[in-house]
């Protein structure tokens, strides 16, 4: 089989969704630990399977970056706690459902506002 046609069989699709969180209260967005803990949460509660996970805090009253790698793709984090803000960005394909990763990450932040974009992610006709 070409290399074109074997690229055919495989079609992974998958949603994105980029949500901008706004209006979370400061003490929420930068603590490494529990942020690494709740998007693993919303990982499994999707459906996901966890790979791997880095998360990094720029310092007391900073914020945090973070990436939970999936056999499904990904979700990450970006927190600015002096300005109420999350950036979130999920991206997973296959039968997990990034819609309640998404609602399981807005419950623990309790965000005021949140902008979502989705994309619909898919390789080949």
């Amino acid at each position: 089989m070409s290399e074109a046609g074997a690229h055919r069989l495989h079609l992974p699709a998958g949603s994105h969704l980029l949500a901008d969180l706004s209006g979370i209260e400061a003490s929420r967005l930068g603590d490494c630990d529990e942020l690494e803990a709740l998007l693993r949460s919303a990982a499994a509660a999707a459906g996901a399977r966890v790979l791997h996970s880095h998360f990094h805090g720029f310092g007391d009253g900073y914020g945090v970056t973070g990436v939970v790698l999936l056999a499904e793709s990904h979700i990450s984090i970006h927190t600015w706690p002096e300005d109420g803000f999350a950036a979130v960005d999920i991206f997973m394909c296959g039968a997990s459902r990034p819609q309640t990763a998404l609602e399981l990450i807005q419950a623990a932040l309790a965000p005021q506002h949140c902008q979502l974009n989705t994309v619909r992610r898919a390789a080949g006709n």
